[in-house]
C-alpha cells in the first residue's frame, strides 16, 4: 500500500518489502525496500526501484526514510507516528538538497477487534523538479476476510493531477513472517492510461 500504517517492524528486527508493478505503458518497475529497527522505536529504510522500459533497465528511484511511532496501534484503539525521508530520481539530478524531501503523519484506527483497520496519511512532498512543497494524503484500509486473508483498498494523492486508487488482496503465508499481495490501480476518473497491476511480498525477521 502507498498509504502507510502507524506500525514499525519489531525492535531489533528487519523486513524486506518488494514488489513488481506492470504499468499500462508496458514499463515494469521492480521495487525493494529493506528496513530495520535497531533502537526499538526508529525504523530505518533504504531502497528503490529498477524500471524496464523500451528494452532498457535503469534505476529510477532511491528512497531513504526514518519512521517513529508516538502512540502504538492497539486493538480497538488508535496509533500515530511520523515519517521523514527523501526520494531521489537518478535520471533527474537536482542541485538543491531540498528536492525530493517529504514527511507525513500516519494515523491508524482499529475497529471490531481488528476486523477492519483504517489508515490515514497527511504530509508534504517537494518533488525533484519543483521549487515548492506539495501536500500529500492517503486513505486506506485492511479488511479481514479470514485470519490470513485481507482486502486492501486505498485512495491517495502524491502526484500532480487527479488522485489515484488501488485495491487488492493480502495473504499471510506464514503469520507475521511471510506475506504476499496483489493489487490493481488507476487514476480516479481516468481512461485507463495510468492503470497498473502489482504483485509483492514481505519478509519479516525475528528479533536479533
Amino acid at each position: 500500500m502507498i498509504t502507510d500504517d502507524a506500525r514499525i517492524v519489531d525492535p531489533r528486527a528487519c523486513q524486506v518489502e518488494t514488489w513488481v508493478r506492470r504499468n499500462e505503458d508496458h514499463s515494469t518497475e521492480l521495487w525493494a525496500i529493506p528496513a530495520c529497527n535497531p533502537t526499538g522505536n526508529l525504523e530505518l529504510a533504504l531502497g528503490g526501484s529498477r524500471t524496464r522500459e523500451n528494452g532498457e533497465t535503469h534505476t529510477t528511484d532511491v528512497l531513504m526514510q526514518g519512521k517513529t511511532i508516538f502512540k502504538p496501534l492497539e486493538t480497538n484503539g488508535w496509533g500515530i507516528g511520523l515519517a521523514l525521508g527523501r526520494l531521489r530520481y537518478p535520471d533527474e539530478p537536482s542541485k538543491s538538497v531540498g528536492r525530493g524531501l517529504y514527511g507525513y503523519v500516519p494515523l491508524s484506527v482499529s475497529f471490531a477487534d481488528d476486523l477492519a483497520v483504517l489508515h490515514v496519511n497527511g504530509g508534504v512532498l517537494r518533488p525533484s523538479g519543483d521549487s515548492h512543497h506539495r501536500p500529500t494524503w492517503g486513505v486506506g484500509g485492511e479488511i479481514k476476510l479470514n485470519p490470513k486473508l485481507f482486502f486492501i483498498p486505498e485512495v491517495f494523492h502524491q502526484e500532480a493531477g487527479r488522485p489515484q486508487f488501488q485495491a487488492g488482496l493480502r495473504i499471510w503465508i506464514v503469520p507475521q513472517r511471510f506475506q504476499i499481495d496483489t493489487t490493481y490501480g488507476d487514476r480516479l476518473g481516468g481512461t485507463g492510461e495510468k492503470r497498473w497491476f502489482s504483485i509483492g511480498m514481505r519478509l519479516i525477521s525475528p528479533s536479533f
